[in-house]
């Protein structure tokens, strides 16, 4: 009988992780929510996509510079389009894309830019990619979108 004791304390050692993991994660999972600001998007990140165009900023599609080196680019989604689907900014920029899709969830992938985002129907989706090097970064859509996705992408391209 010495020996049923001994079981007991190799329960408690697999028992005692298997409840402080969890408690853990939920735990990092609070810090990241709270102490990194993530949140929920508010009513400030909601547009209606029934009258996308005639919402700001949607309704000035296109690049628009704020700043020495620093633009802005109005962007919509749509079944299987960008607008607009070229965009010209110099080497160097500082480019924050505003984006939302007008009628289903679309994506937002620019190769060699550091940008990969979904555009939900009626939600304001802000990335921002810097330019450094001259060239072409295409941009395409990522999010199967129906029969002809394949035919939606763009380029963003620094001169």
């Amino acid at each position: 009988m010495k020996n049923s004791g001994s079981v007991y304390k190799y329960e408690l050692m697999w028992i005692l992780p298997s409840i402080a993991l969890p408690i853990v994660m939920l735990g990092l999972l609070i810090y990241m929510a709270f102490g990194h600001g993530i949140h929920l998007p508010g009513e400030a990140g909601i547009v209606d996509p029934a009258k996308l165009t005639a919402t700001a900023p949607f309704n000035k599609l296109g690049v628009h510079q704020v700043g020495e080196k620093r633009y802005q680019v109005n962007m919509m989604a749509g079944i299987w389009f960008f607008v607009p689907n070229q965009i010209k900014v110099p080497a160097g920029s500082t480019v924050e894309f505003v984006a939302s899709s007008k009628d289903v969830v679309h994506g937002l992938f620019i190769k060699g830019a550091n940008v990969n985002a979904m555009l939900l129907p009626g939600q304001v989706t802000r990335v921002t990619a810097r330019f450094d090097k001259p060239g072409e970064y295409p941009f395409l859509c990522h999010e199967y979108c129906g029969a002809a996705h394949h035919t939606m992408w763009g380029k963003v391209i620094v001169e």
